[in-house]
């Protein structure tokens, strides 16, 4: 046949296009050179042991098919290294031969168990099919030890088969332990599975393959039930890259098998995350080449709730609000919208990982409230699921799945490089006296105002008026306007009495909003005998006027002070004018 390659594609040349339900059949001879990638670098390859042994991860090793899409037709842009891949679905049967004493798992299920484990192992793993409260080590340790010392001159092939995957991946070396539970999801039994060399113990044995079970469960109830018989973690070094099914991931404890804190959430953080982008991209299969957010940032989300349910303290780093604030406030010239090319953006963590997890946070618990913003979430996982969505279609979906107009949101946060900044600017005090202030001039009476001519009336003094006394700063009592005292005693009841608010004190509080994005104003006020109250105003407020808004609180109490956004929830950059009575903010050396 002929073909033309072009860098990292290649073109097939037809003699004639291929009419609707028509097939074409072609094979393709190539060979691929397994590099160290602990050496070289890379997203797969081996990791070289001082026992003389290697541990292989091995992807991207063949000829892949271009997605063809309804949107933009063949996505066929090169690949340059930080935009990953645009694959689109197939049925694979992928035979493969190592020596004889290795250790494998790959994309697919298994056709030749009983030829390739011991009868022992066979067992054990009909064991772990019905465990679901805890992994059966189907390779031991003791097992795997013994293994590694030797080097087998003869071969085994493993035979695998996975239907509708966009890819496939493999993992293989004769140190490998192996343990497995299983996971009931929607009426099947799906396998969490764990392959990790003795280096990664007592780390992976611990918590890996609950750690893949969890991430099943904890995805599954916010998108759709898993729907590939298994999911497996493999431990390689300084790796963290997914393909469906299996994924490799780093962390291990020093040599002495000691770790920190740090190194045991990084481990559970990477395995959670690489697990599930089988949901996305793997499943919800958006185009990784050209929108590096719609796969991460999607799946950094998913992963902060999958990580605050495994453990509610869990120190995550990308999700919360909070914690793209640092890179928001950042100069605008290392700053670009999310909606760039993977291949065009500078700070590829911050913008492709934290600011859409960061921004979908905002949308669950600030501005859509959880109910609505699952149920949209999982509509569109079920929409798009084996398909191609694009940005817009995930916008779309969001949006008439929630009943919720979002457009100004997703215009600030995934156009724009703006930030949040929203502010106290003024804030007048006024006091409920009998006493008109001296400038007062009392109405004449007539047709509109006639009743509030008549009879005691009530003055909302500021307390910068030149009418303005200290004994004003008093509480008014009801019963002290005999007016209004009679008309109440005449027309309500005494259980209708008890029940009436009466406010003491007004406060106008002018919001600014020096940012240029659009956000709820969230308020907490705070009362002279501790106690609290919390006002949320929706991001509508600003559609009059973009620079300040104006709200009146009435409260029987007194207030001593008022905070914008008190628990960090839409990534204001400025914290220092979110107080009233301004708060003196201490120095990084203080």
């Amino acid at each position: 046949m002929s073909y033309t390659v072009n860098e990292t594609m290649m073109r097939i040349n037809l003699a004639k296009s291929l009419a609707h339900g028509e097939k074409i059949a072609l094979n393709i001879k190539w060979n691929y050179n397994i590099n160290n990638y602990m050496i070289d670098g890379g997203r797969s390859g081996y990791e070289h042991f001082k026992d003389g042994n290697n541990l292989y991860v091995l992807a991207q090793f063949y000829p892949r098919m271009a997605v063809y899409n309804d949107v933009e037709g063949w996505q066929n842009m090169q690949f340059w290294g930080s935009g990953e891949f645009a694959l689109p679905f197939g049925n694979y049967e992928v035979n493969i031969t190592v020596p004889a004493d290795h250790i494998m798992e790959a994309t697919g299920v298994l056709q030749n168990r009983a030829e390739v484990f011991t009868p022992e192992q066979v067992k054990r793993y009909a064991l772990a099919e019905n465990s679901f409260d805890k992994p059966v080590v189907i390779v031991t340790q003791a097992e795997a030890s013994e293994t590694e010392k030797g080097f087998s001159d003869k071969k085994k092939t493993w035979k695998f088969k996975a239907e509708n995957v966009r890819d496939f991946g493999i993992s293989t070396s004769r140190k490998f332990i192996l343990d497995a539970m299983a996971v009931k999801l929607g009426g099947k039994t799906v396998m969490a599975v764990s392959l990790y060399p003795k280096e990664g113990n007592p780390l992976w044995e611990q918590y890996s393959t609950r750690a893949v079970a969890h991430t099943l469960k904890s995805y599954s109830s916010y998108t759709f039930d898993y729907p590939y018989p298994k999911a497996v973690s493999v431990n390689a070094q300084d790796q963290g890259m997914e393909y469906p099914m299996i994924c490799w991931n780093f962390g291990r404890p020093d040599a002495d098998g000691k770790y920190t804190d740090r190194v045991k959430y990084g481990m559970l953080g990477v395995i959670i995350h690489e697990v599930g982008h089988n949901f996305f991209p793997m499943i919800v299969n958006s185009d990784e080449r050209q929108w590096t957010w719609m796969d991460e940032g999607l799946n950094s989300f998913m992963e902060y709730l999958a990580e605050i349910s495994w453990e509610a303290t869990f120190p995550a780093d990308r999700g919360p609000a909070a914690k793209i604030v640092p890179y928001m406030s950042g100069s605008q010239k290392n700053l670009e919208p999310i909606m760039t090319n993977s291949e065009a953006i500078k700070q590829f963590g911050n913008n492709a990982y934290g600011k859409p997890a960061a921004g979908l946070n905002i949308l669950r618990e600030t501005i859509m409230g959880h109910e609505l913003f699952d149920y949209a979430f999982k509509t569109y996982a079920n929409r798009w699921k084996f398909k191609h969505p694009t940005p817009e279609d995930f916008f779309r979906t969001m949006e008439d799945a929630s009943a919720t107009d979002l457009d100004w949101f997703i215009r600030g946060w995934f156009y724009t490089t703006d930030f949040t900044d929203i502010g106290i600017k003024e804030v007048k005090q006024y006091f409920v006296s009998n006493d008109a202030p001296k400038d007062f001039k009392a109405p004449t009476p007539n047709r509109r105002n006639r009743l509030r001519a008549t009879g005691p009336m009530v003055f909302m003094v500021n307390n910068t008026s030149e009418s303005y006394k200290p004994e004003m700063n008093k509480p008014l009592e009801i019963k002290e306007i005999k007016a209004l005292d009679e008309f109440i005693q005449t027309n309500f009841k005494p259980e209708e009495i008890a029940k009436f608010d009466s406010p003491k004190y007004f406060y106008e509080v002018t919001f600014n909003k020096p940012g240029g994005l659009v956000m709820p104003i969230i308020v907490e006020l705070t009362f002279e005998d501790g106690t609290t109250e919390n006002h949320k105003f929706p991001a509508q407020i600003w559609r009059m006027n973009d620079d300040e808004v104006t709200r009146t609180f009435a409260t029987k109490k007194v207030i001593t002070k008022i905070v914008v956004d008190p628990k960090l929830e839409t990534a204001d950059i400025d914290v220092t004018n979110n107080t009233w009575p301004k708060e003196e903010v201490k120095s990084k050396f203080d």
